[in-house]
Order: C-alpha cells, then sequence, then structure tokens
C-alpha cells in the first residue's frame, strides 16, 4: 500500500452514470491487474474504494458508476484536481495459471478491472475471450476497448437491446475455455460459480472501512477461515469460495 497525490488528466463520461477518470503521477504501487485504490474525499469520513481499470507508465485509469455521494463528487470534479489517494491495495488475479484460452467475464461495474487482467493476458501470448454483461444497451461501455486489445468480445444485454440476449452465462454455453477469470455483482458471480466447469478466479466486493486490512470489516469466510476482502483478496479461486445462503 502506498499513498499518493495524484493529477486528475482525464475525468469524462462513457455512458450516463459512468465516467472514466484518468490520474497521472506516482502510480507504482500498482502492481497487479485486480488491485483497487481507496480514494480520500472531502465532506466524506470513509475513503472510496474503485477497481483499477489500467495502470501504464504514470497514468491510473479508473472506471466508475456514479451510485452515491462519494462518486457522484468525483463526477464532478475536474482536469487539475488532485486526489489524495491509497493504490496497490489487494491481491489482484493470478493469470499463470489461466491456461492458453481463458474467459474473461464482467458484469456491469465489474468490467473496468477485466480490462488490465486482458491486457496482461494477452501480452502473455494467451487468447482470451472476453464477455461483458449489461442490462440493456445505454448501459454498455468498453467493448471497442477490448477489441482493440485484441479479444473475442460478446457482449450480454437482459433486455435484448444489444448483442446476445439475457445474461452472461447464457453467452456461454459452448465456448471451450481453459480457466476464467470474473467480476460483477454477487448474483452472477453465483450464476457463473454453477455454469463454469473449470478452475477460476472471482473478485469480490464489500464495504470496507480502511481498505488494508486493519480493521477487519469486510471480512468473509472461506474453506480455509475468514479472510479479509480487501487484504487476502478481493480475488479468490473457485475452490476456497463459501456461498452464504
Amino acid at each position: 500500500m502506498k499513498q499518493v497525490f495524484l493529477s486528475i488528466k482525464e475525468n469524462i463520461a462513457l455512458t450516463y452514470s459512468v465516467y472514466r477518470m484518468v490520474l497521472s503521477g506516482d502510480v507504482s504501487g500498482v502492481t497487479n491487474c485486480g488491485q483497487f485504490v481507496n480514494i480520500k474525499l472531502d465532506g466524506l469520513f470513509l475513503r472510496r474504494p474503485i477497481s483499477v481499470c489500467d495502470c501504464e507508465g504514470n497514468e491510473l485509469t479508473l472506471v466508475y458508476k456514479v451510485v452515491g455521494k462519494g462518486t457522484e463528487q468525483m463526477s464532478r470534479m475536474t482536469k487539475g484536481e488532485v486526489l489524495d489517494v491509497l493504490v496497490g491495495l489487494g491481491n489482484g488475479y493470478d493469470t499463470s495459471v489461466s491456461g492458453q484460452n481463458p474467459l474473461i467475464i464482467g458484469g456491469g461495474v465489474g468490467v473496468p478491472p477485466m480490462y488490465m487482467l486482458c491486457k496482461k493476458l494477452i501480452s502473455e501470448g494467451k487468447a482470451p475471450t472476453v464477455i461483458l454483461g449489461f442490462n440493456k444497451a445505454d448501459e454498455v461501455f468498453y467493448e471497442k476497448e477490448f477489441e482493440k486489445l485484441g479479444a473475442r468480445v460478446i457482449v450480454t444485454t437482459v433486455d435484448a437491446s444489444y448483442g446476445v440476449r439475457g445474461f452472461v452465462t447464457d453467452a456461454m454455453a459452448g465456448l471451450d475455455y481453459s480457466y476464467f477469470y470474473t467480476c460483477g455483482p454477487e448474483p452472477m458471480l453465483k450464476a457463473v460459480y454453477r455454469a463454469t466447469n473449470t478452475g477460476g478466479q472471482f473478485s469480490f466486493e464489500e464495504r470496507m472501512g480502511c481498505g488494508f486490512g486493519a480493521c477487519m470489516g469486510c471480512s468473509c469466510k472461506t474453506v480455509t477461515g475468514y479472510k479479509r476482502i480487501c487484504k487476502e483478496g478481493p480475488v479468490l479461486c473457485k475452490e476456497e469460495i463459501l456461498w452464504e445462503k
């Protein structure tokens, strides 16, 4: 973990509620795809955890959805403003076990961290297939960005307004893959868990007090005992997950 002050280089709307913020400065603390940052915002006691979408050179890209006071405040920020950020939080994805044809599954705000993962897998000579799940067409984002990386991309929408009709699991039928990685809302993660027959890694979201393991507020039970989502997670392997009933 590293505390840094990063300058906003870009903050633009991708859809009516999803924004991309590019920050510049010392981002050397980010060492793996699937990690997150914790942002301090004026007037708010707790920092806001946001997944890392990409990190290259001295630039850090965050893609976030406006869902509350913190992200609404972020959406109004402009170029040149400076943010107090904790970087390099969480464990991230392990790509060494992916095999040659991994499957990447992102749903809604679970899409952003899959971009840097996809980028890394392709740099390692892998050939990933990417499934991006949304509710409707006007919520779709980052399809072209994944395609530019060289990945095969499948988009699903629940209302059939774009791409494959249904959920991400509907697009998985018949696909041949060596391993999978996923991030998204818990109902989607549970459905992916049931639909897959290979090993895989899941990125979870929890309410976090500190973001670096001190408060124990985001602990969850696994087959090997309790783990902190912010520290030992947010990525957990399929074999260690215990779903709450």
